[in-house]
């Protein structure tokens, strides 16, 4: 059966850092392009990150360049996004998704997702 467990959500304060982590189990992880999406409320899910199933390119989007780093180990089955200098427009619920593929070029569909894990920015 296949598992994808995000964490590493709460709440901070503008500024502020927290690491997210997403934990798999179930697929050969090290062949699937990982990604970590947001939703807010009320806005379009969007694409925030994505690293190579070997890691040989990474992907942000603009608004999080410079703040946001995506790194795996592929020994731990795990895709961690670190996240510093948090904004209020940071908040949303973040998903992890797993597509089978060798770089973050493909398409929108994901083969698997998580069920999320919220993060809120605020004073």
């Amino acid at each position: 059966e296949v598992h994808i467990v995000e964490s590493g959500g709460g709440l901070v304060q503008p500024g502020g850092s927290l690491r997210l982590s997403c934990a798999a189990s179930g697929f050969t992880y090290d062949h699937y392009n990982i990604f970590w999406a947001r939703q807010a409320p009320g806005k379009e899910r969007e694409r925030v990150s994505c690293i190579s199933s070997r890691d040989v390119g990474r992907y942000y989007q603009d608004s999080v360049k410079g703040r946001f780093t995506i790194s795996r180990d592929n020994a731990k089955n795990t895709v961690y996004l670190q996240m510093n200098s948090l904004q209020y427009e940071d908040t949303a619920v973040y998903y992890c998704g797993a597509q089978y593929g060798r770089d973050c070029r493909g398409g929108d569909a994901m083969d698997y997702w998580g069920k999320g894990t919220l993060v809120t920015v605020s004073s």
